[in-house]
């Protein structure tokens, strides 16, 4: 059967739903991620590009709008702006999001016009995971649940992970995808050529899923003979609104204490953590010298415990001139109530925790007076307690793979999430967090920590599988004996490379493909 779509604005809304119904935090439909995208690559066959780009920017524009629309309560109901301003910023996200989705569709159009089937079908892919990684890099990076994140909850079909990372998981469904829409329409040819079109197609995701039965085996054993360390989480669910107040620190503090020493009642024997972990700036004020850190050094002597908490940290720089360089931090504070190591946020949130161009850029002065002025850290030895050594991720710090896998290549055995979701209110968001987390233990192949104000704070084992989590807006503590996996993965190694030799491949091929034409008319 052919199927030519003739009609591509439906066709474009209809994918950009079918990708919205298919991302968790809403129905989580994942199996829709297999043909999600065939109505919009049926639609670029034949018209002009122009119509092409069109098409996939409708369709990109109705998913990230319904993918991101946390936004306005980001912007409206914690970061004070009024709807006419929250709003449209959820409109212009949305809209440069869904500029990628336009420029995958023309891209996929001058592939599908230019090259035949066999060789589109695997560039297509890798046109759209180059375009990810690009979305990844540029203006700092936005890489918000690419496609290959609605997968997170189906550990044994992400394996493949520690090979080619998330984007190898996206590159396979919008493989699917490109496959199905060549065997619909007029360009795959006769019988005999769809089988050769779907014969390679067929035989590499068997080999994913022998890959994937395989390191499950493999990884699971590793996972036995390894170390464990007793680590326990604190989620103090403080209300966002009073979290920064002063006459509420006290309070923030002893409910941070509280729940931690929920943690050592009873007799737990060796799941009584060594380690605790609060989330990002648990302490609302700058450690040192502080009037509450006597009663932290009192807790950690207390139950011989090291604390990991976020915090705010301030470095002189010019005393005189009152210089001062703000981090956003993690302190990890010994029994003893030493502070023996310290990591600063290295990706900073832009527009969020500074303003870049800040000096071109005064017209937005007044629109984020309350955005801190934060310098970057540095990514360096991993902070270490006992036998722990450990890759800190702040905030959305873990959505970025090339951080995690920089911590495990200077030596951490297990990574640790700090953040504060209470900023996305109840929506979609958090869910969306915890999913794209899931693939950093899967790359790794490390064991995941996230302590979260509130959000979902967890557990993650090296093959990706939520071993405990909390619920939403909810206090809560919890420990487990936590693998301390040690090596590196071969997306650690080197299948990082994969998306941008993607991205260098389909652009070669574009450019083949605008110079062969040109060749072409000055013949004619």
């Amino acid at each position: 059967m052919l199927v030519t779509v003739r009609s591509p604005l439906p066709a474009a809304v209809l994918s950009g739903l079918l990708l919205a119904l298919a991302f968790p935090g809403g129905p989580g439909l994942w199996p829709l991620l297999a043909v999600a995208l065939v109505p919009l690559l049926l639609t670029l066959r034949g018209g002009i590009r122009g119509r092409a780009f069109r098409t996939g920017l409708v369709a990109g524009m109705v998913h990230f709008l319904v993918l991101l629309y946390w936004i306005v309560t980001v912007l409206g109901h914690y970061g004070g702006l009024p709807w006419y301003f929250s709003v449209p910023a959820l409109g212009l996200l949305a809209l440069y999001m869904a500029l990628y989705v336009g420029f995958f569709a023309l891209g996929a159009r001058m592939l599908g016009e230019t090259l035949p089937a066999p060789a589109a079908l695997w560039l297509v892919p890798a046109l759209w995971v180059g375009l990810d990684w690009l979305r990844g890099w540029l203006f700092s990076g936005f890489p918000w649940m690419d496609l290959g994140y609605a997968l997170w909850g189906q550990p044994m079909l992400i394996q493949v992970a520690d090979l080619l990372g998330h984007h190898g998981v996206t590159f396979l469904l919008v493989l699917v995808n490109t496959l199905l829409a060549l065997l619909l329409s007029a360009g795959s040819g006769p019988g005999a050529g769809r089988l050769r079109l779907a014969a390679p197609v067929v035989l590499v995701i068997a080999g994913v899923a022998v890959y994937s039965a395989v390191r499950w085996h493999q990884v699971g054993q590793q996972m036995a003979g390894a170390e464990r360390m007793p680590i326990g989480i604190v989620q103090g669910n403080i209300d966002q609104d009073l979290k920064w107040s002063p006459e509420n620190q006290g309070k923030t503090v002893a409910t941070y204490i509280d729940r931690t020493a929920s943690l050592f009642a009873g007799d737990d024997g060796p799941r009584r953590p060594t380690l605790v972990v609060w989330p990002e700036t648990a302490l609302p004020f700058y450690p040192e010298g502080s009037m509450f850190v006597e009663d932290l050094q009192r807790m950690n002597t207390r139950f011989d415990m090291a604390l990991l908490t976020g915090a705010p940290w301030y470095e002189v720089v010019d005393r005189d001139r009152k210089e001062y360089d703000y981090f956003n931090s993690a302190v990890l504070i010994a029994p003893t109530g030493e502070f023996i190591d310290r990591y600063s946020k290295s990706h900073l949130v832009p527009f969020g925790e500074y303003v870049p161009l800040k000096p071109l850029l005064p017209f937005l002065a007044p629109l984020v007076e309350a955005v801190g002025d934060f310098s970057p850290g540095v990514i360096g030895r991993p902070p270490a307690w006992r036998q722990g050594r450990i890759g800190v991720l702040v905030c959305f710090e873990s959505i970025f793979p090339a951080i995690a896998g920089q911590w495990v290549r200077n030596g951490a055995n297990v990574l640790v999430n700090l953040t504060n979701d209470a900023w996305y209110g109840k929506s979609s968001a958090p869910h969306h967090s915890l999913a794209m987390t899931v693939f950093r233990s899967v790359e790794t192949r490390r064991s995941l920590v996230r302590s979260a104000n509130t959000g979902i704070s967890g557990f993650i084992d090296p093959l990706g599988r939520v071993v405990r989590q909390s619920g939403l807006f909810e206090p809560w503590a919890a420990a487990e004996d936590v693998i301390l996996m040690a090596g590196e993965s071969p997306w650690v190694r080197g299948g990082h490379l994969f998306a941008p030799l993607c991205a260098g491949a389909a652009l070669a091929a574009i450019g083949w493909s605008v110079s062969g034409r040109r060749r072409r008319r000055h013949y004619l």
